[in-house]
């Protein structure tokens, strides 16, 4: 018999991971402001002004600064 849960996991799709810029630090809370112009917040830690990528609300890692361009489809 098959586990019920990783059957259930495998219909739910993965967070998307997304890039940002973190504009405000907290006590191991950060707000990352979303090409898009969004903003959201992720647990870990970063300096003002750093690039992340963050996937379910926790910083990743360092994103690399890089141009960005949004292409709307």
């Amino acid at each position: 018999m098959h586990n019920l849960y990783e059957q259930f996991r495998r219909l739910v799709s993965d967070p998307p991971l997304q890039a940002g810029t973190v504009v405000d630090v907290g006590s191991g809370v950060v707000t990352v402001a979303l090409p898009g112009g969004g903003l959201i917040r992720a647990r870990g830690d970063a300096a003002v002004g750093q690039k992340v990528f963050v996937r379910d609300d926790a910083i990743e890692g360092v994103a690399p600064s890089l141009t960005l361009e949004i292409i709307e489809i």
